[in-house]
């Protein structure tokens, strides 16, 4: 990532990441990927518990009629 970009015409030249660092290899890839996939499935995973504990307490709030004016 960065080096020299290019955008709307202009040219700009930007750090190189890791520029020093050693070359990427298969098993970063790999690596990454799976950080990638784990992140994702953890968000899937918090997403579908936040949307059974807000139908939960929707349903809680509507049976005891707190929340109506």
């Amino acid at each position: 990532l960065g080096g020299t970009l290019a955008y709307g015409g202009r040219v700009e030249h930007r750090p190189v990441l890791n520029g020093e660092g050693r070359l990427v290899e298969t098993a970063d890839i790999e690596r990454a990927v799976r950080l990638s996939r784990r992140v994702s499935g953890y968000a899937l995973a918090v997403c579908v518990a936040g949307r059974f504990a807000y139908g939960a307490i929707r349903r809680r709030t509507a049976d005891t009629g707190r929340g109506r004016e």
